[in-house]
């Protein structure tokens, strides 16, 4: 044995000693609540503006990936739950936007048909 042999040895416990530090640190994700909060208001507000009636697959989709984020939260795979629910915040907002288009899409063509009933009414007096 020479001289360094213990010094070598403490070095390299150290250094396993230290990566197992890391490793514990990236292994402990907090709880996503804040995530799991504004993701399940986006999905009730796509709901509120007629997601499941304008944009059914976005809408399923959102609603399946907040399922699956709740499932996660529940296991404390807090990884997996955060990011299904950032995937649902944003397919819920697709969503949203999709039923608020066609609602809009809508409106217009009423308003359309209204302004060709008025003009055919100005025309025969």
């Amino acid at each position: 044995m020479n001289k360094f042999s213990g010094y070598q040895g403490h070095k390299a416990l150290g250094a396993i000693a230290f990566a197992a530090f890391l490793v514990a640190g990236c292994a402990s994700t907090p709880p996503p609540t804040e995530q799991m909060a504004v993701s399940k208001s986006a999905v009730a507000n796509a709901v509120s503006a007629g997601g499941s009636q304008y944009a059914p697959v976005e809408m399923r989709t959102a609603q399946d990936k907040m399922d699956r984020a709740n499932r996660a939260m529940a296991k404390e795979d807090y990884e997996d739950a955060g990011r299904l629910a950032k995937e649902a915040q944003a397919d819920a907002r697709l969503a949203e936007k999709k039923a608020e288009s066609a609602k809009a899409r809508k409106a217009e063509s009423v308003t359309q048909e209204d302004i060709r009933v008025l003009r055919e009414e100005m025309n025969r007096k």
